[in-house]
């Protein structure tokens, strides 16, 4: 569908000259002053408004101004026979896209008005992520309600519209990388650039260049200069994930525009300020590191000017039905599959699951089951032996969570069993001291657990 465009103009044989230039590519309305403008932009919408500047009766400012209270905001041009300087600096002020003198090169118009249109898309598309991610990553999009949880959001809202460096601590998948970018998106930064550099997955020789970048020759295969991911994050929030993997000389850096919001390029002595907020991550204790000598005491101290402590899954147990709900249903709809539902007992054993992996490791599980359960109940004998407890010992034996009914733990003992075994009845019952008989008859009373051999 093409563009729509207002033509302002007092003068019909311009009017009408534009119009058979413009109208095999733009759907064109011609107005002959701001009054009928005014009428048309009440009652359309329009992409492109171009005006001329003087006209009998109200200018071709009066036009623009009109324009840009509408909530659709059109891309303004003006024309004018009387350019200068000055008419194009109070357009543009004014908030015009830029502006064309008369008489009109018709070739330089229809490039103006297709970069204005795509500046505008650009423009709207921003708008739409800046929208998602103000959404996305505001303190009522992170799912949980338990008092761990919300003692950590609490901070957050005292955090993020201060300079402090913050200092992210907890373990893997525990959501460091979540909360600085929710630090970002509540602070006076979050139009700015959020970048995100993972220390311990680039060399050491690598990390100094990512981060500061480098001249035309600083070594061997700099071929060019680069811009590091400091001058990159200018005005905005750099993020340094697990920052206890960088090396003495990076740390001796990072130290460095801390206490002086400067550093240099690799190959360079000259000296280049930026405004960057940082906020790190670790999965270590760089206290305990500090005191071996493994990282520098004096960086530790300007890092941790605000530590927030984030808690495992374990320390949010009411978190966690939640969070499985809410991944199951987003990678049912990402994988267009019906979401299973998981039953009483599944909820059970997976809210006292240990979790080691913490949020990440709960994720995978809700896009596995999602995947193998397409639209199914899910019970707890439908989910992997290492939900149910540890077997590594030789016996039938399983850690069972408090809640469960003596029934519901006899169960989870047959099909430990079963499992140890390798469907093997005989060494099921062998493993629970009881006869293959006796095996059997409980597997007749509990039908969905026999998925063994005959043997």
């Amino acid at each position: 569908m093409p563009a729509t465009l207002l033509i302002v103009d007092d003068e019909k044989h311009t009017r009408e000259g534009l119009e058979a230039a413009l109208e095999d590519d733009y759907d064109v309305y011609l107005a002959s002053d701001a009054d009928e403008a005014f009428n048309l932009m009440d009652s359309e919408v329009f992409e492109v408004v171009l005006t001329d500047l003087r006209m009998a009766g109200k200018s071709g400012m009066k036009v623009i101004d009109h324009a840009l209270t509408k909530s659709y905001r059109p891309v303004c041009i003006m024309m004018t026979a009387y350019g200068n300087i000055e008419t194009a600096v109070e357009a543009m002020r004014r908030g015009a896209y830029d502006f064309m003198t008369k008489p009109v090169n018709l070739e330089k118009l229809e490039i103006m008005i297709a970069r204005a249109l795509k500046s505008k898309t650009l423009e709207t598309e921003n708008k739409v992520l800046h929208e998602r991610l103000d959404q996305k990553f505001s303190l009522t999009g992170i799912i949980g309600n338990s008092p761990a949880l919300n003692q950590i959001l609490d901070r957050v809202k005292l955090v993020a519209p201060s300079k402090a460096a913050v200092l992210l601590q907890g373990e893997t998948g525990t959501g460091k990388e979540l909360i600085a970018q929710s630090i970002h998106q509540n602070s006076p930064r979050s139009r700015k650039n959020f970048i995100a550099v993972h220390c311990a997955a680039l060399a050491s020789n690598l990390l100094e260049s990512e981060l500061f970048g480098h001249e035309k020759g600083a070594f061997t295969g700099a071929s060019e200069r680069r811009i590091g991911r400091f001058e990159a994050a200018d005005g905005g929030t750099l993020f340094l994930d697990e920052i206890g993997e960088i090396e003495p000389s990076t740390q001796v850096k990072l130290l460095r525009f801390l206490d002086s919001k400067t550093f240099e390029r690799l190959g360079s002595n000259k000296p280049i300020t930026v405004d960057v907020r940082l906020v790190c991550a670790t999965n270590r204790n760089l206290k305990k590191m500090a005191d071996k000598g493994e990282f520098r005491d004096d960086l530790l101290y300007r890092l941790n000017t605000i530590t927030l402590e984030l808690p495992s899954l374990r320390e949010r147990k009411e978190d966690i039905p939640l969070l499985i709900n809410h991944y199951i249903d987003f990678f049912a709809k990402e994988n267009g599959m019906g979401a299973p539902t998981l039953n009483h007992d599944a909820m059970h054993v997976l809210v006292n699951y240990k979790w080691p992996g913490n949020i990440r490791e709960l994720r995978n599980f809700c896009e596995n089951v999602v995947i193998l359960n397409q639209g199914r109940e899910v019970g707890e004998y439908d989910l992997d032996s290492k939900f149910l407890g540890d077997t590594t010992d030789g016996s039938a034996t399983v850690n069972i969570p408090a809640g469960l009914s003596v029934e519901a733990n006899e169960k989870r003992l047959l099909h430990n069993a079963l499992q140890q075994a390798k469907g093997n009845r005989t060494k099921a019952a062998e493993l629970l001291g009881i006869s293959r008989r006796t095996l059997h008859r409980k597997l007749l009373q509990w039908p969905e657990l026999d998925t063994s051999s005959k043997s």
